[in-house]
Order: C-alpha cells, then sequence, then structure tokens
C-alpha cells in the first residue's frame, strides 16, 4: 500500500505535530529523571504522549538506571525490549513498579 501523496501545507503541519510530540515526550521524560514524576505516575497516565515512550526509555530516565539495568528491569518482568508503555500487561506493570521502588 501506497502512502498518500501530502500537500506541502499537510507535510508542513505533519512536522510541526511530530516537534511537538517529540518535546512533549522529552518534557515528560525529563521530568521523571528529576523526580517530579515518579514512575508508577508514568504508568498510570493515560495521554497519547505517556503511553507511546518505549519501556526502555522510561527505565533509562530513572535516577541510576542505564542500559544495562534498564534491560536487567525489563526482563525480570519479562518486557519485550521493543514494548511501549501503552502496550504493558496488569502484571508487567506490577513488577516494574516493584523492581524501580525499591
Amino acid at each position: 500500500m501506497a502512502l498518500p501523496t501530502l500537500t506541502p501545507e499537510q507535510r508542513q503541519a505533519a512536522l510541526v505535530k511530530a516537534a511537538e510530540t517529540r518535546a512533549a515526550r522529552a518534557k515528560l521524560l525529563a521530568d521523571v529523571k528529576s523526580g517530579t514524576v515518579t514512575f508508577k505516575q508514568l504508568l498510570d497516565r493515560d495521554d497519547e504522549i505517556a503511553k507511546r515512550i518505549k519501556v526502555s526509555q522510561a527505565l533509562r530516565a530513572l535516577p541510576g538506571v542505564g542500559t544495562v539495568k534498564a534491560a536487567q528491569l525489563m526482563a525480570q518482568a519479562d518486557v519485550d525490549e521493543a514494548r511501549r508503555l501503552g502496550g504493558l500487561g496488569a502484571q508487567q506493570r506490577r513488577k516494574l513498579i516493584e523492581a524501580t521502588s525499591r
């Protein structure tokens, strides 16, 4: 299936929307990093910005969690490396919250 051809105005609008989304996602992750938003609060959010964040990216935003630690936490919770927050099941959420609150 071919992608639809966009007019220059539609293309510009899509680029602006994508930039706004990236900025909102970056701000949310910065809030997690600063401690303003907890990991549990991030998981409890029901907006599209939070749902589209990769689990590994959200974990790496936590203080003291890097790539290796994030991978270990995801393995403990049986979360695939490509999973996004919106696709997590209840058990996975519970395991991640328990692991990150220690």
